[in-house]
């Protein structure tokens, strides 16, 4: 399991790799929450947020969440970790650039996580 002190190190490299536009009105910046959140439609806790988007009284933000990552990869090594960090990163930064250019069609990164979850319930219905 990555330290916290790991964890972040290798968050700060990634946010090294993107162009400062990204970073326009993303007011709260990236923080890394320990939390380990599960979705409220998770069925028996076989999911885990692992990053969020989140807008709040006009404050932008990305959250990571450590404590999920370590629960979906407890044994991950800081080379396994990195492009799985990446990925979560960028899929946060992709809600947040389509929000700031008004995408919000068929196509978006919001319309595809939607057909995720619904694939999901449709998989676990009873």
């Amino acid at each position: 399991m990555l330290s916290t002190e790991a964890y972040s190190r290798i968050l700060s490299r990634l946010l090294d790799e993107l162009p400062a536009e990204f970073f326009r009105e993303l007011s709260g910046g990236v923080i890394v929450s320990e939390a380990a959140p599960v979705p409220d439609y998770a069925k028996a806790g076989d999911l885990y947020t692992l990053g969020q988007y989140q807008i709040s009284h006009g404050m932008r933000q990305i959250v990571m969440y450590k404590g999920s990552f370590d629960r979906v990869y407890p044994h991950a090594e800081e080379a396994e970790a990195v492009p799985l960090l990446r990925r979560i990163l960028r899929h946060e930064f992709r809600h947040h650039l389509e929000y700031l250019g008004g995408v919000h069609n068929s196509a978006s990164l919001e319309a595809e996580d939607e057909r995720q979850k619904q694939a999901y319930l449709a998989a676990h219905r009873e």
